[in-house]
This record gives C-alpha cells, structure tokens and sequence, in this order.
C-alpha cells in the first residue's frame, strides 16, 4: 500500500509559509478538492452506469469502478481479502396487468387503476398472492407507542383485515409539541413502521394514504419507487410474517373509499390526531392481488479501510449508498434514474474524503472504513445487513457519518443537522463549522423524518453515535430563502425522477466545504481515543450505554 506522505522539508515550507504549526488533517484537506469531487459524480451518474439499480448490468460497473477507486486511493479491502459484503436479495417483479386493488360496499364497486390510483406489492416470496374480502379497518396512523400513552390498533383483531394507515404521525397533524414530537417526524411516522407494525398487528393488507405534505414527497416518488422490480432482504422464512399485501393510495382514491362506507375523511384524519383515537371499522371490504416473477440473488456492499496504526479493532465510518433505481422499464425518451444528487454525490463524497486521509501525515490511531452500500432505496437494506454483520465490532465503532444528496446550491453559512440535537457528534461538527465561520442549524423540514430514511438508522438503532447532514441554506451572496427555494425544487422536480442528472454547471463549493467538515470530525474521533454518545434522553441512548462494558 502506497502513503502519500510530506517530507520534513515539504512542512518545514509549509509551516514557514504560513507562519504557524498545522495539524495533519489541515495538511490533508487540500486533497479534497472539486475536480477530484466532480469527477466522481459525473462518472457515477453517468449513462454507462444505468442508473446503478442492484443486481443489473449497472451494478457490476458500479462496484467495479468502486473497487478501482479504493485500489487507487491505496485503501484496503475490509471483508477479508475481498472489497465486497454480499447481501442476500430476493428481487420480486410484479406480471404486467396482474395487479389489482378493489373495495367493495353497499352494493358499490371501485376499483383502482394500477400506477395512477395505487401501487401495491407483496414481500411474500411466492409467485401468487390474493386477499379476498378482507374487511376494512381505518387505523389512524397505525401506531402502538406506550411511551406516548398510544395504541391505534386497540380493541381490534386485525388478522384477515386490511389496514387504511394516514402517513406521518399525529404530532404533524395538529402541530402540538406534546404530542409526539410535534411537527418533528418520530420513527412511528415512517412507513417502513407502519407496515411492520400492521404485520405484527396480523393485518392480511397494509395500505397507507398518500398526502403530499404529511409524506415530504408528491406521488411520482411513489409511481417511481413502488412500480417495477422490488428488492428485499432474503429472509429464511421469505418474508412470511410480512402482511401479504402493503401498498399506497392516492389522497382522492382514499376520499372516495371512504365515502363508498359512509364516511369523511376529513373527520377521520381529526379524529386519528386526538388521544383516545380508536380504529374504526368500516363496512367495505378489499381485494387485492398480484403475480410475481421471483428472483433470489445478491448484491454488495463495497467497503474499504484504512487500517489504525494504534487501535485497529476501533473504527470511524464514512457511508453513502451507491444504488439508484437503474432504468424505467418502458417508455420513451429518457429512461433511466441517473441518481446524480441521490446519490452520486454521497459516494464521490466518501471517495473525496478518502484521499484527504490518504493524504495524512500519518494515519489515525483508529481504523477507518468507507462503505458504499447497497440496496438503501429499497429500505436501507445492505446498511440494514452490514448493521447485523458488521465488519468493525459496532460497541467500538466511535461515529459513524452518512453522506446521502449533496444538493449543490454553493457556499452556505449553516450546515443543516438532520434529527438535530441527537448526539454529541454534533459538538464536534458545531466546533468544526466555527473554526470555519459557520454554524449549524435545525433541518428545514424535520416532518419529513429524514434521519429515519437514511443508511445510519440500522446503526443508530443498535446504539452506534451517527451524523447524517444537508447542505446548508443560508447561501452566500444569494438572497434570503434561494437555498431553500432550491431544495424545494429538487424534490418537487428531481428527486427520484429522471432528471436527477449531473449538471457541469452546479456550484459545489459548499460541498466541497461540507467534506472538509466532516473529514475533520471524522479524523479527530479517529485520532483522538473518544467514544461519543447520544445525548441524555435520545431514543437510542440506552443502546449505547448498553455495549459500554465491551469498550472497556
């Protein structure tokens, strides 16, 4: 393995030049530089790489040309021998003309058109899946919390049911900072929750209401994710305990639904958001079914370290996935998800970052790994894998940091803490951005739940301290609001479209000052022997405390 090193007289130079002593990581930052990070972003989103959907020809260029970068950096393979963790899949692809969704009540038929009303699949690995009169349950939000005094399914046997599930939680509803964390999306409002919680609940179906604002995203995000090949973790009982059907329907789709049993949506959704909410059982049924095509197969995460040269059983993670979802399968024009922002520039992220500790004068006292993962767009599931088959023990990984959309928007005075006042990783960044004139600020839009749509959440959930940032809003040079204005037409626009393509002209140079942030916290937890925590009172506070004994 190559080190690029400076020779004594190269920082006697240095130091003389500037007057004042400078530590090895501000001797490494000028590594991180645009043309290394653009050349990256432009590569990977490029068409060769076919929108880089797991399992597909896209897949082997994107791992090949990840591997190719890691050898050049000079960094080490981290599963053994081998750059790649390989992830059990099992990829489910709906027949064309088989999926169908339907309520039925008062003598009352609707059926739902596929793609434009409704996307529904199943995780069941099985070639055929139908509920049949499965009679209707309006849940609420479909939230069992008893830390909140909370139970949306009480008093109601759900097995054979089909659950109709608001997205978002009740704190977003009413805006009430008692309830729940108000605005501020908690896990229950994922849903990836509810879906697992209607399973457990016994529910034969599990379809959950789209509203724009309550889900952060329109409903092409959902036409977009839901329709074509689905990815899965290959489970041993292959997905059995899953409910047979989980789906979405559009806002007015439920309107009408709900008029077909006498009722209001509106009044229910005012109802859910009310202490003392219980489910109600509406007198339609649903029908429901799909035929699959079914693959099993694998798909790798790509990791590297960079070795400790003092504490190599401890580690510090960089992390971004490199999936997108590869290629619309009909239509004209522009057919494939370039996944330029989401997340191109996450991986050419860790990959610039890399070559500033390369870089170092000497590497840090911890091992380093760079993880590129698979599978997140499909439910974080190659983070999820490495999270229950990690390479570094997780009781000693000290932080980990995830980079996922890097919006280019230019030079910012804030950075954005997504899940703000979590960990005491954010002290570090808070210092950090000072030295650099900044400041850390709030995520603009903390109803969206981002941190719990990301790769760190499998680590945070095991007690693993995680910082997961957005670019900065408050632009210099711009006008107030330009920043926010900008992110907002990436999602109304961009994000998970095909016109998610890399664009010469972006202004990247907060990004670039985004990495060199995070390198410096990163370094100095990897050098300095510290074990971070989550703040006292955070969710998953009591899951570090818990592997404390293993540190010592």
């Amino acid at each position: 393995m190559k080190i690029r090193v400076l020779t004594i007289a190269a920082l006697a130079l240095a130091t003389a030049a500037c007057g004042t002593s400078r530590t090895a990581n501000q001797m490494a930052e000028p590594a991180i530089t645009e043309q290394a990070y653009r050349g990256y972003i432009a590569a990977l989103a490029s068409d060769a790489f076919e929108g880089r959907a797991p399992s597909s020809e896209g897949e082997k260029r994107t791992v090949e040309y990840l591997e190719q970068q890691f050898v050049d950096l000079g960094l080490q393979p981290a599963n053994g021998g081998s750059f790649r963790q390989d992830v059990p899949m099992v990829r489910i692809t709906a027949r064309p003309g088989t999926t169908h969704l339907s309520f039925d009540g008062t003598g009352k038929h609707l059926e739902l058109a596929s793609h434009d009303d409704m996307e529904i699949v199943t995780r069941h690995v099985v070639g055929q899946v139908n509920v049949k009169d499965s009679p209707v349950v309006f849940v609420g939000y479909g939230i069992v919390a008893p830390e909140y005094g909370w139970n949306d399914y009480a008093g109601v046997d759900m097995h054979g049911k089909t659950a109709l599930i608001l997205v978002n939680d009740p704190g977003f509803a009413t805006g009430d900072p008692k309830l729940f964390h108000g605005r501020t999306m908690t896990y229950y409002g994922r849903w990836t929750y509810k879906y697992e919680e209607a399973a457990r609940q016994g529910a034969a179906a599990a379809i959950i209401i789209h509203e724009t604002a309550p889900a952060a995203y329109p409903w092409s995000v959902v036409q977009n994710g839901w329709s074509g090949p689905q990815f899965y973790a290959d489970t041993p009982d292959g997905n059995a305990g899953r409910a047979a059907i989980e789906g979405w329907i559009t806002l007015d789709r439920a309107r009408q639904v709900l008029a077909l049993a006498g009722q209001d949506l509106g009044k229910l959704q005012q109802a859910a958001a009310q202490r003392g909410f219980r489910p109600v059982p509406l007198d339609i049924t649903a029908a429901a079914g799909l035929s699959n095509d079914i693959r099993h197969t694998s798909s790798p995460n790509v990791v590297a370290m960079l070795p400790g040269k003092q504490s190599p059983g401890e580690c510090v993670i960089y992390m971004a996935h490199w999936d997108h979802f590869g290629m619309a399968p009909t239509g004209e024009g522009d057919r494939i998800f370039n996944g330029a922002q989401d997340n191109a520039t996450g991986v050419a992220g860790i990959l610039t970052i890399a070559r500033a500790y390369r870089a170092m004068l000497t590497l840090p006292a911890r091992t380093v790994l760079f993880v590129a993962t698979t599978g997140e767009e499909a439910g974080l599931i190659g983070a999820g894998y490495l999270a229950n088959h990690p390479l570094c023990p997780l009781a000693k990984t000290a932080a980990l940091i995830n980079l996922d959309l890097l919006n280019p928007l230019g030079r910012a005075r804030d950075v954005q803490v997504i899940g703000f006042g979590a960990s005491q990783l954010e002290d570090r960044l808070a210092a950090a951005a000072a030295r650099h004139g900044r400041r850390l600020t709030p995520d603009a839009t903390p109803e969206a739940g981002y941190f719990y749509r990301a790769d760190q959440l499998p680590f945070a959930r095991k007690g693993v301290p995680s910082l997961y940032i957005k670019s900065g809003t408050d632009l210099i040079g711009k006008p107030p609001g330009t920043g926010q204005a900008m992110v907002d037409d990436y999602y109304a626009h961009t994000y998970h479209k095909q016109a998610d393509n890399y664009d010469p002209s972006w202004d990247v140079s907060g990004s670039i000052e985004d990495l060199k942030l995070l390198f410096e916290v990163g370094e100095g937890i990897a050098d300095d022997g510290s074990w971070p925590n989550w703040y006292p009172g955070n969710e998953f506070r009591a899951a570090r405390d818990a592997s404390k004994a293993s540190r010592q």
